[in-house]
């Protein structure tokens, strides 16, 4: 895999959308070690463009370019002689989406469609799209734009005709120690001394770590041919479980309390990643599953119709989850740098503008 991902990636000209936000960040540093001729992180966030060329001003191949998805020709100057388009920018949290539901459209959609018409136009190689489990069989307006961002996706790679573009979308569950997930809030609320809120006692989620996430990408760039959704099999665990061991090693004293606030609007008790009615068309590999266009018709052969569900996945223990957090550094006193190391050039070198 790394022989591939330096062939892939050496030399190549990257965009990544989103690039300053938790998945964005990391893909930068993982791409960065392939020696690419360039990557521009595209973002609307002027803070965390600053703080990003703070940390990587002395790559000579970064290039910072603020603008925003929805903003079709400054995506068009953004897509100018790229290789390979990691999109990440999208609305995430579920509430606000559920109040602002139209803002949510218009990032998540049509800034997607915008970037499939973009990229088609400027004859981009490859295209990754990150998705979310909320996609799956959704409830909420956040977990519906994203189902039909991944539909767009799927369907430009059966309609682009014979441009060269190709298009692949990658699902994942919760992102656990990205920026605002459930992880964090945890922490700080313990560290204050509680008390922890957990929305309900029964809720599960898939998790993974950010470096689990973007090998998962990172991977599908190199062995998509073009309209699949690549799932990574995860660990799943009840929330009120990770909160007590969080309570369990970092509360300052005994007396820290969980209590329940009951669920959000538009959120789910259980999450799934691939339906049943999606599974005959999956191919089970090591590690992931590789769900091929539903649009071909090929069916796998021998598949058997099942759900990848937190409900049917088994969860882990308590004393699981506190090695899974300890083995990965994700609890207070681990800060793990995203960034990669200065190099031996003293004076930074970054370029802020196309």
């Amino acid at each position: 895999m790394q022989k591939d991902l330096r062939e892939q990636f050496n030399g190549r000209r990257i965009l990544v959308t989103g690039g300053t936000g938790s998945i964005g960040r990391e893909i930068v540093r993982q791409l960065l070690q392939w020696d690419p001729e360039v990557i521009r992180i595209f973002s609307r966030n002027e803070n965390n463009q600053f703080t990003e060329y703070q940390k990587l001003g002395h790559h000579k191949n970064i290039r910072f370019l603020i603008g925003d998805v929805r903003d079709k020709d400054r995506l068009k100057r953004a897509c100018e002689d790229i290789d390979y388009i990691f999109h990440t920018a999208a609305l995430k949290h579920v509430p606000f989406c559920e109040y602002n539901p139209f803002e949510a459209v218009k990032t998540n959609v049509v800034g997607t469609q915008n970037l499939i018409e973009v990229a088609l136009e400027c004859g981009v190689g490859k295209v990754i799209a990150i998705n979310t489990d909320k996609s799956v069989s959704p409830i909420n307006t956040m977990g519906a734009t994203k189902l039909l961002a991944e539909k767009l996706i799927i369907a430009a790679q059966a309609y682009k005709g014979t441009r060269k573009t190709s298009f692949c979308s990658v699902r994942f569950g919760n992102v656990i120690g990205s920026d605002g997930s459930v992880l964090q809030t945890f922490i700080d609320q313990a560290q204050m001394g509680g008390p922890v809120t957990v929305t309900d006692p029964v809720m599960c989620r898939f998790i993974m770590t950010i470096p689990d996430a973007v090998a998962l990408v990172l991977g599908a760039s190199t062995l998509s041919r073009g309209g699949e959704v690549f799932i990574l099999k995860m660990p799943a665990l009840k929330i009120v479980d990770l909160a007590e061991v969080i309570i369990d090693e970092i509360a300052p004293t005994d007396n820290v309390r969980i209590t329940f606030s009951g669920s959000r609007p538009g959120e789910k008790l259980h999450e799934e990643l691939m339906t049943r009615e999606e599974s005959p068309y999956a191919i089970e590999r090591e590690g992931m599953y590789i769900i091929r266009p539903l649009m071909a018709g090929k069916k796998s052969v021998g598949s058997t119709r099942k759900v990848y569900s937190t409900e049917s996945t088994p969860l882990m223990s308590k004393p699981e989850i506190r090695r899974y957090l300890k083995d990965r550094k994700l609890l207070p006193g681990f800060k793990p740098e995203l960034a990669p190391p200065p190099s031996k050039s003293k004076k930074p070198r970054v370029t802020l503008y196309t």
